[in-house]
């Protein structure tokens, strides 16, 4: 478990991030889809259109998940992830109404889709702690 669990930490992010990434480039696949734009709308105030904003969040997971796949850039890789987490958690504040059905112990099953990230979150910490460990061997 020591010498590939970060590894396969890594692999495993990469594959979620690079399929739920790729169907967002595919309208009505993906089920974080309408809360996704929302969330990018308020943020924006509007300024950007639906169809944009789902492809430009399609590109910037389908961009983390290829970085954590290949093990390269892993440092600006996981400046992405932490920026779209932050992201992805902003409904929970946002919209209440959809993300909860009683605020704030009972989820839908779209809050629980956006909880489910603070995993990702941990998995992210162990990736990014293997890249100091990693660089500091390399010194």
């Amino acid at each position: 478990m020591n010498r590939h669990g970060v590894t396969l930490t890594r692999v495993s992010l990469g594959i979620v991030y690079l399929w739920f990434g790729a169907l967002k480039f595919f309208p009505g696949t993906s089920p974080a889809e309408s809360l996704a734009v929302d969330t990018i709308t308020r943020v924006t105030g509007g300024n950007v259109p639906e169809n944009l904003a789902l492809i430009g969040l399609a590109a910037w997971e389908v961009l983390i998940g290829v970085g954590l796949l290949s093990g390269r850039f892993l440092r600006i890789t996981l400046l992405l992830l932490w920026l779209q987490m932050a992201g992805a958690l902003l409904p929970l504040v946002f919209f209440p109404d959809e993300t909860f059905a009683r605020f704030p112990l009972v989820p839908t099953l779209e809050g629980q889709y956006i909880i489910k990230n603070l995993v990702i979150i941990s998995a992210a910490i162990v990736v990014g702690a293997s890249v100091r460990r990693n660089d500091a061997k390399t010194q």
